[in-house]
């Protein structure tokens, strides 16, 4: 049985603004359709080059632990790796046991390779079954999206095997996406929550003192700093 009907049929590697690429799949919690289960949230799909891996249970299991907080940002977590459900259901067992963490969201089985080939993690050269695939042969598939309630994809960054991923990284991203687009301000170089921000260059120093009465620092005509709005 397939485990995956894509909409559309591509290969091209999807790009931040584009449109995520819709898919239906089996998960480990039932089949879903990838933009009705996003709803009018966010989402983090990041995915893993093959099951029982040491990395990548790790990354499952950080990510486990830290499912309350993207919750908090009404964002859903959507994992990937190009095994069957099955697997992933006996992995998820390790990952409990080692990580002292239950997966709670869905996990993709992706034995026909679809979705990885529909959001440009492996070429269409790579084939139509996981079966012989080393983890060295999915090495692309590490890669996080997160996606906006647009359906938009709004960051997306890989990581070789060998690196774990900080998924406190993501959480920032996403607050700062968040506030951005609620404010029109941009966010710094190793912004944290409570941190200065940048007003938006779209934005007239007209609409500026609308939206910021308390006024702004300018060291250059092009950096208008001002305080983190609530």
């Amino acid at each position: 049985m397939s485990t995956a009907t894509l909409t559309p049929a591509t290969s091209s590697v999807p790009r931040i603004n584009d449109t995520a690429p819709d898919f239906t799949a089996e998960t480990t919690q039932g089949p879903i359709h990838f933009h009705e289960w996003i709803g009018n949230g966010w989402a983090v799909l990041f995915s893993h080059p093959k099951d029982f891996t040491p990395v990548c249970t790790t990354e499952l299991g950080a990510m486990a632990k830290l499912q309350p907080e993207f919750a908090k940002r009404n964002t859903k977590i959507l994992a990937l790796s190009v095994d069957p459900v099955g697997d992933h259901v006996k992995w998820q067992s390790d990952i409990e046991e080692t990580q002292g963490a239950k997966v709670n969201y869905p996990m993709i089985g992706d034995p026909q390779l679809k979705v990885a080939k529909l959001y440009g993690m492996l070429p269409a050269s790579a084939g139509d079954s996981s079966q012989g695939r080393t983890p060295n042969d999915n090495a692309t598939v590490r890669t996080v999206f997160v996606i906006g309630p647009d359906k938009k994809i709004k960051m997306q960054l890989s990581y070789p095997m060998s690196t774990g991923r900080n998924f406190d990284e993501i959480l920032r991203v996403i607050d700062s996406l968040q506030l951005t687009i609620k404010h029109q301000v941009s966010t710094p170089a190793n912004w944290k929550q409570g941190d200065d921000v940048i007003i938006s260059g779209a934005v007239s120093n007209e609409q500026a003192k609308e939206k910021f009465p308390e006024g702004w620092k300018t060291p250059k005509p092009y950096m208008r700093i001002v305080k983190q709005p609530k």
